[in-house]
């Protein structure tokens, strides 16, 4: 055999195991079709955490501070003693006013005793009938006196009681805003401010599609008339894992704003810790209802610039991104709003070697709390 011929099937024999190896294999996935029962859902909100009452602490008669009686930033009571004003002019005009109370009395005594002595007089017609009515209209005044003194006496009361400012609720105060010795304006100095804190609003807002869902799931809409006060809400703070804080639908206001086109919600969350601070934000979670929903693991859920995705294996084993919207978790999955139906055959192992259009091996794996997929 000449050199030419054994070169030949020396290049022959080093080609077969290519021809007979082909293309290559497509790359094996794991494939599940979602999860599917009956969840409650809660869609999840920024919320601003309001008080349940503020208090703006003005006096309300004028005088100077003599005495401050609370700590900066304390927790009080309702009627706790938080500022004294000067009352020496208060009380003087207290037993001014008593004073002018007793001389209306008196002369009302003498007017009682005028008409009661002329009364048989003019009886046996020794007097004339006016001077009867004179006297009895002496009586009258005398007796509007006492009625215009006693309300001149409750007034200065009320204002030496004034004088004495005490907090109007329960909750906590700010700083002081006046030192003993300045002189405060009645109505107008702000001495300090309370806002309620065993109770806070947590303010959200909703989009006009999640309202328009939450309307028709509770069969009537959430009106401000009160028609959805009960609603449950959950609420986390920014360092918190859980939705530790409990509360309820409050109010929702009657207009969308025209500039966000978002409508105003509110709920009351029980705040016996104080944890929840006004001005603070937090997550709140509103309860929409229970619907049947497909559940799938996060590790399962891709992002592009369009939003999120997952990867789903055709009939012809091809690999199909779909669109999907994401909710809550719940025991570790995550519900798909919309998207994905229980038969599609969600890829969730192999997401590497997984590529839009191509073909795939698709291996059947199962979800569960802890999804089984066989090992990458």
């Amino acid at each position: 055999m000449g050199l030419a011929a054994v070169a030949v099937a020396a290049h022959l024999t080093a080609a077969e195991p290519a021809l007979a190896q082909g293309a290559p294999p497509a790359p094996p996935v794991t494939v599940a079709n979602p999860v599917s029962r009956s969840v409650q859902q809660w869609d999840e909100h920024t919320a601003r955490i309001e008080p349940l009452a503020r208090v703006e602490i003005r006096p309300r008669v004028s005088g100077q501070v003599t005495q401050v009686h609370f700590q900066d930033g304390a927790t009080v009571r309702a009627g706790d003693l938080l500022f004294t004003l000067d009352q020496r002019p208060f009380q003087i005009a207290a037993a001014s006013a008593r004073a002018e109370v007793a001389r209306n009395e008196a002369r009302v005594t003498v007017a009682e005793q005028q008409v009661a002595r002329y009364a048989p007089l003019v009886a046996q017609r020794f007097s004339p009938e006016a001077d009867m009515d004179n006297r009895r209209s002496a009586l009258r005044e005398a007796q509007a006196g006492v009625a215009a003194a006693r309300a001149a006496l409750g007034q200065a009361e009320l204002d030496l009681e004034f004088s004495q400012i005490r907090a109007p609720r329960a909750g906590r105060v700010s700083d002081r805003r006046v030192d003993a010795g300045n002189l405060v304006q009645q109505g107008t100095s702000l001495m300090t401010t309370l806002v309620a804190l065993d109770q806070v609003y947590a303010v959200f807002d909703a989009s006009e599609a999640q309202y328009l869902r939450y309307a028709r799931a509770a069969r009537g809409g959430m009106r401000p008339d009160g028609a959805q006060q009960g609603t449950p809400v959950q609420l986390r703070l920014l360092d918190e894992t859980e939705f530790r804080h409990e509360g309820q639908l409050d109010f929702v206001d009657s207009v969308f704003d025209a500039r966000s086109g978002t409508i105003r919600g509110r709920a009351i969350v029980a705040n016996r810790d104080f944890l929840l601070t006004p001005g603070s934000f937090a997550r709140l979670r509103l309860f929409v209802g229970d619907s049947d929903a497909v559940m799938i693991p996060d590790t399962a859920i891709l992002a592009d610039q369009g939003g999120r995705m997952v990867l789903t294996v055709t009939p012809e084993n091809t690999v199909a991104p779909k669109p999907v919207q994401l909710g809550q978790l719940v025991d570790g999955l995550r519900v798909i709003r919309s998207g994905l139906t229980a038969q599609d055959r969600v890829i969730i192992g192999g997401l590497h070697r997984a590529r839009p259009g191509a073909a795939v091996t698709a291996q059947q794996g199962r979800i569960g709390p802890s999804p089984l997929a066989s090992a990458d």
